[in-house]
């Protein structure tokens, strides 16, 4: 269509019918598509449970001694390290006898997604019973890849509340908004139901300090005991629960990923510069004999999983049951001199920010770590917690946010915060009265709260909580700012002995008014 010599006003009718009729074609394919689009009819699928009599691998000979010495306890060692982390989970793979239960809401099949996958197939391979229950949030272009895996006999794959649309799931969204908003964001890795892994940690490169781009700062915990058969009993109840699809009745149609393929892709991975070096210290570690000879520096002490009901995905469950966050503030206790809180997410809504403030009011210490405008991965959540910093610095909460560019070692359970790439902390982990320490999934926000499943560990651990503390005792100038109030009540950020700071450190103007924006918007609820 051409415009030339058109008068002002018949160009400006032309532009209207043009974007009339697109707006209304948009309309058509959106409704045609909610007509469509209907949650997966869940297919006929048997149930399975953990098993329980595996005191005979090499897990159990190794672990069990130490239980018997400890009952009732739960052994824990935190992972801090992104290094450690995966080479844990590799190193329990590779142990694995009798099953392999993983429950994530991301994989990424970068270089260490697959090597981890490496090596849960190769205990597939070994007669190893493999349940791999993934959230479809992040599996676009995965599908060819979790076929091959669903289709090894000693594998079984299941989708967490999938999306009908495999490839276009920006539409899935727009007609299926209420249900695919609400996702499984639970992580535990458990071997032989002698040995698990949870907490903040997805599977993938910046996760375990193997990005070259961003790293995120994290938190998992390594833990035996009984607390081991909780955490089995949750990822029972999600697998079997009425939103996990068997992986086939999802990815129907859909051509596996060959066996060369996915041995070509590995043997490129161990063989490429940039991974050689990672590959080579995990085959280094002093951890597998450790973890075989029941020599892992564990701390014996009480804990529990807390975990939300799986039926809160369908809103089925009532608000008053089945939901981790009262349950947790509960098993967390009345704090009495202390909260350390330390949240990627942090997006306390008016609520939250109220109690905060009436601690700090009553003389406990209230501290907050979160990300900084330059460090977040999401600048909408970023919006949700900025509108409050006011209100909590005013009551004596003290706020610190993490720097892009933060390289410094913290002591503790927050280990290093960046390695030269850039930093950004995915860590959550809430410490009251230096005594008693929440581990896991749940961030502080309305979508941890209301929206998508969480799970975690509270554990009676004064050496974890105050390790916590020391933490936030020793972080600022180094690798994060400490805010406060200047005279006319505005927040600036403290870097060291440098002059203080009036506008969000280390961020672009068009990232602020982004940022703005986005505060005045009515999302606070989905944060």
């Amino acid at each position: 269509m051409g415009y030339c010599g058109a008068s002002p006003l018949s160009l400006t009718r032309s532009i209207m019918r043009t974007m009339r009729s697109r707006l209304f074609l948009l309309l058509t394919v959106a409704l045609l598509a909610a007509a469509c689009a209907t949650p997966p009819e869940m297919p006929a699928r048997a149930a399975s449970s953990s098993l329980t009599e595996t005191g005979d691998t090499r897990l159990g000979k190794a672990i069990d001694p130490q239980v018997r010495r400890q009952p009732g306890l739960a052994g824990v060692l935190a992972l801090a390290e992104g290094r450690e982390a995966f080479a844990l989970r590799v190193l329990l793979a590779d142990a694995a006898d009798r099953s392999i239960d993983i429950q994530t809401y991301i994989w990424h099949p970068d270089a260490t997604g697959l090597l981890v996958l490496d090596a849960v197939r190769r205990a597939a391979g070994r007669g190893v019973r493999v349940r791999l229950l993934i959230d479809d949030n992040s599996t676009a272009g995965m599908d060819a890849l979790l076929a091959m895996l669903d289709a090894h006999p000693s594998i079984e794959v299941r989708l967490f509340n999938p999306f009908v649309q495999r490839d276009l799931r920006a539409l899935g969204y727009l007609t299926e908004f209420s249900r695919l908003n609400r996702r499984m964001h639970n992580k535990s890795f458990t071997v032989d139901n002698q040995a698990s892994i949870v907490g903040g940690r997805n599977i993938g490169d910046e996760y375990f300090a193997a990005g070259q781009q961003a790293s995120f700062a994290d938190l998992d915990v390594f833990v035996a005991g009984s607390v081991v058969r909780e955490v089995s009993t949750v990822f029972d109840s999600y697998w079997n629960s009425a939103s996990a699809y068997p992986a086939d009745s999802v990815l129907r149609g859909r051509a596996p990923l060959t066996e060369a393929a996915f041995e070509a892709d590995i043997a490129r991975i161990r063989s490429a510069p940039a991974t050689a070096a990672y590959v080579g210290e995990l085959a280094r570690t002093p951890m597998a004999r450790a973890l075989l000879e029941g020599a892992l520096p564990l701390q014996w002490v009480p804990g529990r999983v807390m975990a939300d009901d799986p039926a809160k995905i369908l809103e089925r469950s009532p608000r008053a049951e089945g939901y981790l966050a009262p349950d947790l503030a509960v098993a967390l206790g009345e704090p009495r001199t202390s909260v350390d809180l330390v949240s990627p997410y942090f997006v306390p809504g008016e609520a939250g920010a109220q109690a905060l403030a009436a601690l700090a009011r009553r003389g406990i210490r209230v501290r907050v770590l979160t990300n900084s405008l330059a460090a977040t991965d999401v600048a909408a959540v970023h919006a949700g917690y900025a509108r409050r910093r006011e209100v909590l610095l005013q009551a004596g909460v003290q706020l610190f946010e993490l720097k892009p560019d933060a390289a410094a070692r913290a002591p503790g359970p927050v280990g290093r915060l960046g390695s030269g790439s850039r930093a950004s902390l995915h860590a959550k982990t809430f410490a009251v009265d230096g005594q008693r320490l929440f581990v896991g999934s749940y961030n502080l926000d309305p979508r941890s709260s209301g929206l998508n499943t969480e799970m975690g560990l509270v554990l009676e651990s004064p050496a974890l909580a105050g390790g916590l503390a020391t933490v936030l005792d020793g972080i600022a100038p180094g690798s994060a700012y400490k805010l406060t109030l200047d005279e006319q009540g505005r927040v600036v950020w403290l870097d060291g002995g440098k002059p203080p700071l009036r506008v969000e450190p280390g961020s672009s103007l068009l990232r602020r008014m982004a940022v703005r924006v986005l505060s005045w918007l009515p999302i606070e609820w989905m944060l």
